[in-house]
């Protein structure tokens, strides 16, 4: 059979060495692998990130200001009423306008209502609740940016170290593909080896495309979240390797449940909804409102009116009533989203803390295990090959096993760490301060 030229032999493996095989053999030197990792040079670490997300993000000054919103609010809703002030023409004749009647006068009147006691109280102590909540909020908001911008971070400092790991890769397959060109050249190879080493080179270019692609989307992401322009170059980034055994979840959970700031939201919402009710319960109560007028009669003498008057519930049932009933309901509504934000705080805790621990064991297991043994199967592979034990395309699957692991062993880390950061969002600080 005949294909582009050539003559294809048959793929039973020439016996013993020669001089294309001592090339093979020396090609291998450079496969067992130079880790790629050291290859990425680090520009821009973890910590100048945060602290340009902190500084520049947009989402997060606008939390931060709402809270200054809630906070302004406060003394409004604790002030009374403004006064009112009227100035009158009274009782002027319509016959000529003038100032000889005794009824006749000018008055200026002074008006002002007062709240029954308690309601404004109650309605600033709940509008403090709430400007309190809002600052936590705010800073959940910065926790949930702070784990944003860290799983993304990782995830890029994934693609950087993996791509550096497939271009190395890529770059042996080369060489496989000129030695087995070779080897076919003079008649000691086989066609299926050249076509095969084609296929893989072409293969792993193709996944170093997707990747780069990737990275520029999670790079323009990263730069969103930093507050930059989209398109600002992000340098090669920063992986440290996985960190000790975690705090158990429980205690995780109860750390939680005290310095979460989005738990401790919940709870300010919770009291500001009690004294939402406590007001409520005071609706029903009247307001007063107080006056005092004084008359200027340009013919006769002075007069002072003072008057003071209350508001009626006529319609308590459907109003003042009502109220409670709507206080007390919110109140009770309140309490369950804070049970359930606890729960669901806990849960996810458990989630993050089983996923980083088993990234940090399967990134060892990886990396003391697993990778080196698969590069002692590429080094057995060769050594089969040389005695036609083995057929050339073994070992590239070989090769191309060692570059999987070692591509995984960088996810795995990069997955330990993004874990991580998802539990300092649940927990609300740094894990190194949890007792």
């Amino acid at each position: 059979m005949v294909l582009d030229g050539h003559r294809i032999r048959s793929q039973t493996p020439r016996r013993g060495p020669n001089r294309w095989v001592l090339a093979l053999m020396a090609s291998f030197a450079v496969i067992v692998p130079v880790d790629a990792q050291d290859r990425v040079v680090d520009h821009l670490t973890l910590e100048g990130a945060l602290a340009e997300a902190r500084a520049a993000n947009p989402a997060l000054r606008a939390a931060r200001l709402h809270a200054d919103a809630a906070d302004a609010r406060v003394s409004q809703v604790g002030a009374l009423p403004d006064p009112a002030f009227a100035f009158i023409l009274k009782n002027r004749p319509l016959d000529g306008f003038g100032t000889a009647e005794r009824m006749t006068m000018n008055s200026f009147q002074l008006r002002q209502t007062l709240p029954w006691p308690g309601k404004l109280g109650f309605a600033e102590e709940g509008a403090a609740h709430l400007a309190e909540a809002a600052e936590l909020s705010a800073d959940e908001s910065e926790v949930l940016l702070l784990s944003r911008v860290k799983a993304l971070y990782f995830e890029i400092a994934y693609m950087d170290r993996a791509l550096g790991i497939m271009e190395g890769t890529r770059d042996l397959l080369r060489e496989f593909l000129d030695v087995s060109n070779t080897l076919y050249a003079v008649g000691t190879g086989l066609q299926t080896d050249v076509l095969q080493a084609q296929v893989a080179v072409a293969s792993m270019t193709e996944d170093i495309i997707v990747i780069e692609q990737r990275r520029l989307a999670m790079a323009a992401r990263f730069n969103a979240l930093l507050g930059r322009d989209a398109r600002v170059a992000v340098p090669a980034l920063e992986l440290e390797p996985p960190g000790e055994a975690l705090p158990s979840v429980d205690r995780l959970a109860s750390v939680a449940e005290e310095t979460r700031p989005a738990l401790r939201a919940a709870e300010q919402v919770v009291e500001a909804a009690g004294s939402g009710v406590d007001a409520a319960r005071r609706a029903i109560y009247p307001d007063f409102a107080l006056m005092a007028e004084y008359s200027h009669r340009p013919e006769f003498s002075d007069m002072l009116s003072l008057s003071v008057g209350v508001n009626i519930p006529l319609w308590a049932g459907s109003k003042q009533l009502a109220a409670r009933d709507e206080a007390a309901a919110g109140l009770a509504m309140q309490e369950a989203v804070y049970r359930d934000l606890v729960n669901e705080t806990y849960a996810r805790i458990a989630e993050a803390h089983a996923e980083a621990e088993s990234a940090r064991r399967l990134s060892t297991l990886y990396e003391t295990s697993i990778v080196p043994q698969a590069r002692a199967a590429v080094e057995s592979s060769l050594s089969a090959y040389r005695v036609g034990q083995v057929d050339f395309m073994t070992l590239v699957q070989n090769e191309l096993t060692v570059n999987r692991y070692e591509i995984e062993t960088v996810r795995l880390t990069a997955s330990y760490h993004a874990a991580v950061a998802a539990l300092e969002a649940l927990v609300g600080g740094p894990l190194e301060e949890v007792p």
